[in-house]
This record gives C-alpha cells, structure tokens and sequence, in this order.
C-alpha cells in the first residue's frame, strides 16, 4: 500500500485490503485472512478465480505460443471466432483486449456503416447513448457519457454524441435523425447502478433502430456470458443486435479479451489498415477466451447464475433494514440502493470488508452484489447475514 501511494497513481481508491491469492469465490489477505469477493472484479471473474480448467489451457498455451501479432495466422484464433459468432448467433467478431476498446471500435464501425452503407455525408455521422451510461474511460467512451466527473478537463471531446433517458424508448425514436449512425446501449446499466429498464423496453429500441435504419449496438460487456441468467442480457427480450460487444468474463478472470460481433455488412468494411491491435486476437488469449465459453455452458454457469441470483434477490428481499430503498437487478448482477439519509455505502463496503465481504458501491449510494457465477447457496447466506449486520452497524 506505501509503495502504490508513493510511485502509482490515485486514479483508484481501494479499500484498505492487500490480496495475495484467490479460489473459486473465496481471496486470502497477505495475512491469511478469507474473504467472499462479492463483486467478481465488475464481471471480470465469472468463472471463479483460478478455474482449473482456464489456468491449465492458460499454461499449456503460454508455454507454446503466446503473442505473435495479426500479422500472421495462428491456430487458435479461428476457432475461438467461430465458436463466439455461433454462441451468439452473429456473422463476424473482431477481438481486441478491453472492454473500452470494443467500444471505440464499435464506434469506428458504426461511422464507416454510416458513410458508406446509409450514405450519411462525411464527418457528420452520430452516435445516440443513454444517460448514465458508462461505456469505458477512453475519450471516445467518455465522449458519450453525461457524467461531468468523468469527463471534467478531459475535453475536447469528438461531435455528433447525443445522450437520451435510459429505458424510455419513445425519447431514442425522437432524437434519431438522418445522420444517427448507432444507437450504444447496455441492457443493464451497471456503474450507472445496477439499473433495470422497462419490460419491453430493449426489444422497442431494436425495432425503431430496424425501422429507422440505425445501428443497435448492446454494451453486453459486464452484462454478457450468463451474468444475468441468460447468455446474453439481449437474449431476455429475444434481441439480436447489430453489433454486440463482449468482454471482462471472456477472459476468464485471467487476462484481458474482447470481441465485436456482428453482421458481416458491417464489421465486413474494415479491410487491412483501417483498424488492429498488437495483442488483440492473439493465440494466448484466444485459448483462454474459447475454455472460457465452453466452460460456462458445460459446467451449467448460465443456469447456476439463474437460480442463485433468484435465491439472493428473495433473501435480500427478506432483511428487515429501512435504509434499504430498493433492490434491482437480474441473474447474478444486483444492486442495493440505499438510503444516504440513513447510511452511507462506502461505509457498508468497509464495514463488510472487515467481515470477510468484498464489495464496493457504485452510482452514489448502491451496494454491488455480484459474485463469480459459480457462487454456492451457503456462500450467499452467509453473505446476506453479513450484510444484514454492517447495515444495522453502519444505520
């Protein structure tokens, strides 16, 4: 902690723990004490940290064939590719590392769309988002956002972004224009805090984007691969994007991997040159991200996250805590607002922390509760009597 005050930079403030290894849902302190990690790193570690299965293809693969760049072929790219595009029911996907640089290159594939597809006159294509969103910490993600804090002396920012009400659909048909290129949308917000739209509200988008000839781009990033119960967040309302965005629990909690699916009209523009990565796609990573899909659907994630994320929300619902506001969320992504009249979050996280509960606070005064998907009934139990306590601690 002394050396990361001294030489790191205080972009983070993380709460006073140093962790040194990590099971299955469980992390130790560098003194040995246990901790249930409650927040799966915002998705990051679906699997459980340490999957057996992802460390010994992550090993077998580092000590083959690692990085080579896309200027070659590899032999494990390919199948990694196909296996996301049929997973997801899309022609194409174009892999890249974080979640922000999916983003950007969503961007940057909706605006060629627009100028060569739709026809929209050159520089002028626009990108609607919603406010409170939170699509990355590039310029070009923090170009859509509404949130001054992450945007205050970062400017200027790149034209054409305008931001909507999330879940009110009628407000995306009226700010659609000629020149609209896309439409980003998460189908849950997360750091805007565990926000859940209408019923109804993501299948209208995607019919007035089809009508209006507009790209529905779904930021599935931390909602993706079975964290709310389905494979996809689209999948509850039967939605398939035109370009869809996937990262955090892609790389199996081991390593950083994303993808941009897509309709081949689409992603199809990019051609040699016009867009790349030194470590997207490479064979390390494309190991690790294929076990890291065919263990979430042969190891039953998907259905666990359904059913434990339906138990944890009815024992949430079961606390006697009036500072508690609402609980919301779906699968195993749930948020617990509360009251800051009453308790402070960041109070909670801290109070749960020296209750071997790892979690922090996100949008204000909601309580993150998002565990790896592979997270036992008594695992949750003991959770919630945690944070039954911290709360009646910290009222």
């Amino acid at each position: 902690m002394e050396l990361e005050a001294r030489f790191g930079v205080t972009n983070y403030a993380p709460l006073p723990v140093a962790l040194s290894r990590a099971a299955g849902c469980q992390v130790w302190d560098v003194d040995g004490q246990a901790y249930l990690d409650f927040m799966s790193a915002y998705s990051a570690v679906s699997h459980g940290h340490a999957h057996p299965r992802l460390v010994a293809v992550l090993q077998a693969q580092a000590s083959r064939l690692a990085v080579v760049s896309r200027a070659f072929y590899s032999d494990r790219l390919g199948e990694f590719l196909a296996r996301a595009c049929e997973l997801c029911k899309l022609e194409q996907a174009l892999p890249m590392n974080t979640g922000a640089e999916a983003v950007e290159t969503a961007i940057k594939a909706a605006r060629r769309w627009a100028y060569r597809v739709k026809g929209v006159a050159d520089d002028q294509a626009g990108i609607i988002a919603c406010n409170g969103n939170f699509h990355g910490r590039t310029l070009g993600a923090i170009g859509l956002s509404g949130e001054a804090d992450y945007r205050r002396d970062f400017g200027p920012f790149a034209p054409g972004s305008q931001l909507v009400p999330f879940g009110d659909a009628r407000a995306l048909a009226q700010a659609i224009s000629p020149a609209t290129a896309a439409f980003i949308v998460e189908p849950i917000q997360g750091e805007g805090g565990i926000v859940v739209p209408p019923a109804g509200y993501l299948a209208e988008c995607a019919q007035i984007c089809a009508r209006e000839n507009v790209l529905l781009i779904a930021d599935e990033i931390q909602t993706g691969l079975g964290r709310t119960g389905k494979l996809l967040a689209c999948d509850h309302e039967s939605v398939r994007p035109d370009l869809l965005l996937l990262g955090k629990a892609l790389g199996g909690g081991l390593l950083p991997v994303s993808l941009v699916l897509g309709r081949r009209e689409i992603l199809g523009l990019f051609e040699p040159g016009s867009h790349g990565s030194t470590f997207g796609g490479n064979p390390l990573a494309a190991a690790v991200g294929l076990e890291a899909l065919n263990v979430l659907l042969e190891e039953g994630l998907i259905d666990n996250a359904a059913s434990q994320g339906e138990y944890l929300m009815q024992q949430l619902g079961q606390l006697a805590q009036p500072a508690v506001q609402a609980i919301r969320g779906r699968g195993l992504l749930q948020g617990m607002e509360l009251d800051p009249q009453q308790v402070q979050a960041h109070r909670v996280c801290s109070a749960l922390l020296k209750r071997g509960i790892l979690t922090r606070e996100t949008h204000g005064n909601v309580l993150r509760l998002a565990p790896p998907l592979i997270v036992k009934r008594h695992q949750i139990d003991a959770a919630v009597t945690q944070i039954d306590a911290a709360l009646t601690e910290c009222a």
